[in-house]
């Protein structure tokens, strides 16, 4: 019987005049693996703060296990910005020691690329002051993943992560042993690791069985017999499900839902988009030219991304943008974003970018566009337009679409200096659409929005008739909303890739496999060798030791005599003189593990 790590028991807690959490109770077992899913604001971060006791419940109580040894990812975090990387990940193991650690090669590998830490200026001795948001959080997930846990406690552990990085991190939780309870807006994710959800709504919480595939179901039928929700959000949620079980790449290999009952809910449902219509609608309003490549050369200052590139994007043509970080996504839209603003006069460093005459662009920048903070939402939305054409006679006002974003009529008269990132990345999106353009270009349109507003805009951009460009680590909203994945492979290319992320995703590890350095071929060795190379080990390990005992007196004479630079100076010589010889010491013990 699986032993009980938390207890939340009849739990309250209210901000203002606000409940976020009434009376809720429920539990986390060893094994547990708990997805924790519901709109911003509904009070998901609230839940997992009480749960690892970061914040204290207004009534009712949460127990821990004794002696449960906890780990927690916060949005935030607590790193010594005067520390380096080392410091804070590895702490005071020698190199000889974490390097032989197996755990620690594959967090450091997985999350930064390899053990010399890529992308940072001193690898590990790169000091963490000066880094920025994404870094600081992949370290702190770094230095969590390798301590031992009973429990995990994730809040957007997939924040800052690219496509490897989320298939890498949901392997390395799949396989480990401790319980995980996690709030994350990334569907795939949840899929490959929860094998039950938490939906916070409206002060409770909802427990289903399952990754996100089965909560979809379980949540449209609970809807559909309670009838506690209003047609067009079931109606929404069995879209999902339809598109869930129509053959959707990447999903639980075998759904644990019944299936002749998800059968059933789907029937009447068509496909999410009527892709002949759509083209035809996007061909009247684009003509036959988009956007066309032609030998393009994309340069960010000096750096070459992208050399002799020759592409189309054409009218309807929905594409995915997927590629290692730096390869060039980014600088992509942006030189063909400029072509368009001028007109085709602004041309990228080498060849030509044909832009359709008939071009309306909308570019969702990851930059969250200034608004004048006085201003009320709806009046934001309404400054670009009172009413949207959506096609086939489809018109909305700017409030009914306000509505369909989540900002209720309430919420509609919210100054937009009040609104959280998430709620102003849905008012950047809702103001874009409000334009009526007729290609899109969405850099990371996820970052900060719950599921639900991201089901709401894959159900808006179904019917949305025009040519779309999307870059996201959102797996599952790249394969919702679009039709062919291209890869930038960081080799200056652009590569059309038939079976989408999944192809990527094979192709980047077989370009690291075929990077790595060929291992050394084993010859067998004299049984003598093997224990001359285990007694030089030994040795070594004791002199290490020894050295490592002489540096701690050095540092605290340093200390001692941090007035007097003359005897700072010498101490600093001696000190730097020893870990040259221990650096070498560490180098052969590296060889001298292998010969044993």
């Amino acid at each position: 019987m699986a032993v009980n790590l938390v207890n939340v028991e009849a739990v309250g807690k209210t901000y203002g005049t606000r409940t976020l959490l009434d009376a809720v109770s429920l539990g986390v077992s060893e094994g547990d693996r708990t997805g924790v899913v519901g709109r911003n604001g509904d009070g998901k971060t609230t839940l997992i703060r009480l749960l690892a006791k970061l914040e204290e419940p207004d009534s009712g109580r949460v127990t821990h296990q004794g002696g449960l040894r906890l780990g927690v990812l916060t949005q935030g975090d607590s790193l010594d910005p005067a520390a380096t990387v080392r410091h804070e990940v590895i702490g005071d193991r020698a190199d000889h020691e974490w390097a032989g650690d197996a755990k620690i090669r594959d967090v450091l590998t997985g999350l930064f690329g390899g053990l010399d830490l890529p992308g940072f200026p001193l690898g590990l001795d790169t000091v963490i002051g000066p880094l920025s948001g994404g870094e600081r959080r992949r370290i702190a997930l770094a230095k969590l993943l390798i301590a031992e846990q009973d429990l995990l406690v994730l809040d957007e552990p997939t924040n800052h992560l690219d496509v490897e990085g989320i298939a890498w991190l949901a392997g390395h939780l799949g396989a480990r042993r401790s319980a995980l309870v996690c709030v994350t807006h990334d569907r795939w994710f949840l899929d490959q690791v929860c094998t039950r959800m938490w939906d916070v709504q409206r002060g409770a919480v909802y427990e289903y069985e399952g990754g996100y595939s089965d909560y979809v179901f379980a949540r449209a039928e609970r809807e559909r017999i309670a009838a506690t929700e209003e047609a067009k959000r079931q109606n929404l949620m069995r879209k999902e499900l339809a598109w869930l079980r129509r053959g959707a790449p990447a999903r639980t290999s075998k759904p644990r839902f019944r299936i002749e009952a998800a059968n059933e809910l789907i029937a009447d449902v068509p496909p999410p988009r009527d892709t002949a219509e759509l083209m035809k609608f996007a061909n009247s309003r684009l003509g036959k030219t988009v956007f066309e490549l032609e030998d393009v050369t994309v340069q960010a200052g000096p750096k070459v991304l992208l050399k002799h590139v020759t592409w189309q994007l054409g009218p309807g043509d929905r594409v995915g943008l997927v590629g290692v970080n730096g390869s060039g996504k980014t600088s992509l839209l942006r030189a063909l974003a400029e072509a368009a603003a001028t007109g085709g006069d602004k041309q990228p460093a080498g060849g030509k970018v044909v832009v359709g005459r008939t071009v309306k662009l909308a570019y969702l920048s990851q930059e969250v566009a200034e608004l004048d903070p006085n201003w009320r939402v709806l009046q934001a939305v309404e400054s670009v337009r009172q009413r949207v054409d959506l096609g086939k006679g489809r018109e909305m006002t700017a409030g009914q679409l306000c509505e369909k974003f989540g900002f209720t009529k309430e919420k509609q008269w919210t100054p937009v200096g009040d609104l959280s990132g998430g709620e102003r990345r849905r008012l950047q999106i809702l103001r874009l659409l409000m334009d009526e353009p007729n290609v899109l270009f969405l850099d990371e349109p996820t970052n900060d929005l719950d599921i639900e507003t991201l089901t709401q805009l894959e159900d808006l951009l179904d019917g949305w008739p025009g040519s779309m460009l999307v870059i996201s680590h959102d797996r599952y909203f790249l394969e919702r909303t679009t039709d062919r994945v291209f890869a930038l492979l960081g080799d200056s290319t652009l590569r059309m890739l038939p079976r989408g992320v999944d192809e990527y995703l094979e192709r980047r590890h077989a370009a690291a496999e075929a990077a790595a350095p060929a291992p050394a071929p084993v010859k067998d060795k004299p049984a003598g060798d093997t224990r001359a190379a285990k007694k030089e080990l030994q040795r070594i390990e004791r002199q290490l030791d020894k050295l490592g005992e002489r540096e701690a007196k050095l540092h605290a004479g340093i200390a001692d005599n941090a007035t007097d630079f003359a005897k700072v100076a010498s101490l600093d010589a001696e000190l730097r003189t020893l870990r040259e010889e221990r650096e070498e010491l560490e180098m052969r013990w590296l060889e001298l593990a292998e010969d044993a």
